[in-house]
């Protein structure tokens, strides 16, 4: 994990927002927009998986919980109970960080750590995903359609700039989130239990309470990446939302950009989208997309086991050598 990072420059944060806003006016076309919402999306839920993760050394295979979770909350409370999308939102995180806090306080009670606490997680996804399967109010294996009623007071914008801002918004957020852990004392006693639990207990740090906190957290973001999908695709069943796949691309983007760093997730997801966009372009081959990025894992576990942040530290030093 990268420990001894230090916290990014603001005004690296401005050029990289500054960026991020220009995207959709210097690509205006349909295909690169949703490429940017895909991307942002991406890193807006590795993010989710990266402050537990990363950031803590939680590591998980069952995020999709938290993102499964939101996803049906929100869908729920628009369809069966007639409450604005938007609503649904902050229903969202508060569902995801239930969902978590639960699993925290479960697991961690029990004294579970390490891979039984990633095999627990993945188990309480699955649970969830049976659950879903099974009951009527989430319309059982055939999911939920949501209706399409254009416009920005539904959720349902006329074009796709408006989901690139909202989910620029999000990420944005995730960001300053990352950021605050890397210079907040919260974020130092998560590193204190990240590099060993054992001595953060001696240091008098309350390694029950933290994790407990920063699994509410994660999420809380991950329960808000779920409404985002429910409405940016108007569809959801159990087997999209409570899939591994969701759970396995949010850990591959934290880890391939840089777990424990604060753009890592972005890297790995612009990473990601190119990868599977590309490969959707050039072949119909299914899953080459996910065989190319496992690949591209374990050389980079391999050769930058940091992740790819880890080469702009490597540039930036031969340049103050020089200097």
């Amino acid at each position: 994990m990268n420990s001894t990072l230090k916290p990014v420059p603001w005004k690296l944060h401005l050029a990289v927002l500054a960026v991020a806003i220009a995207f959709p006016f210097v690509f205006p076309s349909n295909f690169m927009v949703n490429f940017g919402v895909l991307a942002l999306f991406y890193a807006f839920i590795g993010q989710s998986w990266n402050i537990a993760g990363g950031f803590a050394g939680q590591l998980s295979f069952g995020h999709v919980a938290f993102f499964g979770v939101g996803a049906y909350a929100s869908t729920i409370l628009q369809i069966r109970f007639g409450f604005s999308p938007w609503v649904g939102l902050p229903a969202a995180a508060i569902a995801g960080a239930l969902v978590g806090g639960i699993i925290a306080v479960l697991s961690f009670r029990a004294g579970l750590k390490g891979s039984y606490f990633a095999l627990i997680t993945l188990a309480f996804a699955e649970v969830l995903r049976i659950i879903a399967n099974s009951v009527d109010i989430t319309g059982g294996g055939l999911g939920m359609l949501i209706p399409m009623k254009p416009g920005a007071a539904n959720f349902q914008f006329a074009e796709r700039t408006g989901f690139y801002f909202l989910i620029l918004a999000l990420a944005a957020g995730s960001v300053a989130l990352a950021e605050w852990l890397r210079r907040s004392r919260f974020g130092a006693q998560l590193a204190a239990i990240r590099e060993n639990e054992d001595s953060a207990k001696a240091l008098g740090i309350n390694v029950f309470n933290e994790k407990v906190k920063v699994m509410l957290l994660s999420g809380a973001i991950g329960g808000m990446g779920g409404c985002f999908f429910a409405q940016y695709f108007l569809y959801i069943d159990p087997l999209i939302v409570f899939g591994t796949d969701k759970s396995v691309e949010m850990l591959l983007v934290s880890m391939i950009g840089g777990a424990g760093t604060v753009y890592g997730p972005l890297v790995g997801a612009v990473l990601l989208a190119l990868v599977s966009d590309g490969t959707r372009a050039l072949t119909q081959i299914q899953g080459l997309s996910l065989a190319l990025y496992g690949a591209l894992l374990v050389v980079i576990i391999a050769y930058l086991p940091n992740g790819l942040i880890d080469l702009f530290g490597r540039w930036r030093k031969p340049a103050r050598g020089k200097r």
